[in-house]
């Protein structure tokens, strides 16, 4: 593909199919919608000092020596911005825009285009030093340097809250493709703007907020509860898992901890008051609450349609918990060995090991060893009458035992 850089394009003389120069091209604007690679709707030209609009469809061809129309006139109406209109030099070159592919957040040192389908298209960005060079040396020189690091516009989402048409349209489709985890790693090392922006992409599933809030770290879940309502915050936290709505709680003032606990469904208000009174580093503080249960004379076909049916997240569906009838535990038996058994045995004939149960008061170095020694993703809580109150997953001791900042210190790769 033949690469068409924006920096040796923009600005360029503006002439008509005769070659009279006519004025002088400011910017090429672009609008975003579905298309991989956005084609160019136009131009921003100055034609005796008046900005006006060159349409795409009156583009004959761009290069370095000026973009030539295909007529000998222009409508010289004023330039107005139209809804989703873009403006590549202005909005997108030098600013940050997020990378899907890889989840991070990446600089347009060069904007690159190309000829695909009979029309001028945006196809990638250059992201490298010999890009940023190639805009310090003059034209004559400068088309000798190539591109040697351009990312696929198709994984690529600019940030767009700075531009007038798009502040109430940021809907960034391609996030949908990230775990809460990559968008809190973006969410962090974003500008403040850019991380509201990328929070507002997310706001209409309220779900997906609420994953996205309880995978922040403290510092940000804090800065941005701060531009929540009391009211807000409670749709959030009772979309989360009692223990990490319990911990979004605690790190609330007192003030507006009342408030949003006030805020929150009875059923969920009692659980997250319930972890609230355990210390946040114990296993009463860290354990789940969401957990699937079966009783007294349940075959194997019942414990898996109780996974099937259950809305509990996959790291707790990979138990299955016998209680008695007075919610004693009785036997905790791990899905995968379910799945191997004949569906119509009692689950009492199948139990060969249970694994330990700890105190609401264990620490999470006890939880660690119990964990590695056994082999468990899932260790069960209990009182002192063997009452099961929960358990906590091996992904939450591993946040509570790793240094602040764990997250960055591994770039991780995912597949397309």
């Amino acid at each position: 593909m033949r690469y068409l850089h924006l920096s040796l394009v923009v600005p360029c003389a503006l002439r008509d199919r005769d070659g009279e120069r006519l004025g002088r091209v400011l910017d090429l604007i672009v609008r975003l919608n579905s298309d991989d690679f956005p084609p160019l709707s136009g131009a921003l030209a100055e034609v005796a000092e008046r900005p006006v609009f060159v349409p795409a469809s009156e583009i004959d061809s761009i290069g370095p020596e000026g973009m030539a129309l295909r007529s000998s006139r222009l409508d010289l109406d004023h330039f107005h911005r139209h809804e989703q209109d873009v403006l590549l030099r202005k909005d997108v070159l030098d600013r940050q825009l997020i990378n899907v592919d890889g989840a991070r957040l990446v600089r347009a040192n060069e904007i690159e285009l190309a000829l695909l389908d009979d029309s001028y298209r945006v196809v990638g960005i250059d992201v490298s030093a010999r890009a940023f060079l190639r805009r310090l040396l003059p034209k004559r020189f400068a088309h000798h340097i190539e591109s040697r690091a351009v990312l696929d516009w198709r994984h690529l989402e600019p940030f767009t809250g700075h531009v007038p048409t798009l502040r109430l349209r940021t809907p960034h489709p391609k996030l949908a493709r990230l775990h809460p985890a990559q968008l809190a790693d973006l969410v962090e090392d974003a500008s403040s703007r850019e991380a509201e922006e990328i929070i507002s992409a997310v706001r209409s599933d309220l779900d997906r907020e609420a994953d996205l809030f309880q995978e922040l770290d403290s510092h940000h879940r804090r800065q941005f509860a701060e531009t929540r309502s009391d009211q807000e915050l409670g749709r959030i936290v009772a979309r989360m898992g009692a223990d990490n709505a319990a911990g979004f709680v605690r790190e609330l003032p007192e003030k507006r901890r009342e408030a949003v606990l006030a805020s929150l469904p009875d059923a969920e208000r009692e659980s997250v008051e319930a972890l609230l009174g355990y210390g946040a580093a114990s296993a009463g503080g860290l354990m789940r609450t969401d957990l699937i249960t079966v009783g007294e004379g349940a075959r194997v076909a019942d414990a898996i349609e109780a996974v099937r049916s259950s809305g509990a997240p996959s790291e707790v569906a990979t138990w299955v918990y016998l209680l008695d009838d007075e919610e004693r535990l009785e036997a905790a038996i791990p899905l995968a060995d379910l799945l191997r058994m004949a569906p119509q045995l009692a689950l009492v004939q199948t139990v060969s090991f249970t694994p330990p149960g700890v105190g609401a008061d264990t620490g999470v170095e006890e939880l660690a060893r119990l964990m590695t020694d056994f082999n468990l993703t899932l260790v069960p809580v209990l009182d002192e009458e063997k009452h099961l109150l929960g358990a906590v997953s091996a992904d939450d001791v591993l946040e509570s035992v790793l240094p602040r900042g764990w997250r960055r210190r591994v770039h991780v790769f995912t597949a397309d």
